[in-house]
């Protein structure tokens, strides 16, 4: 199953729009696209994954990879998603800590906005470790 990518602008942020199954056979393909978008210079993202039906660890490890790399260009990376299976991925790996989140676009960008500096996240690096 080829995975779907979708980008627009909204409210000064570049949104990507996946559907399908982000996993180790799609992820590669959104790892390009986010890196494709950082390297042009579009470094405040938001990955909508609301048309996402499975995210395994190495969808996750391309998010983290492409949240790094924004935070490199002083940009930022915020996740919609609204599922309560795949928002659940996110608390288990306390990346929920790490990503603004919201249910929807507005609400994703509202929490990556209302962070006064990224920095003051759960640091990247503690990211996946136990409770």
């Amino acid at each position: 199953m080829e995975l779907g990518l979708e980008v627009s602008e909204q409210a000064g942020w570049t949104v990507v729009r996946v559907a399908g199954e982000v996993d180790t056979y799609a992820a590669p393909q959104l790892r390009e696209r986010l890196v494709e978008l950082v390297t042009e210079g579009q470094t405040r993202l938001v990955v909508d994954l609301r048309g996402v039906d499975f995210l395994d660890s190495t969808g996750l490890g391309v998010l983290v990879g492409a949240l790094k790399r924004a935070r490199g260009h002083d940009g930022d990376l915020a996740v919609a998603c609204a599922q309560e299976r795949i928002r659940k991925v996110f608390e288990i790996t306390r990346l929920d800590r790490v990503f603004p989140m919201g249910a929807t676009v507005e609400a994703a960008i509202e929490a990556a906005t209302s962070r006064p500096d990224p920095g003051e996240a759960e640091p990247l690096d503690g990211a996946t470790g136990g409770r």
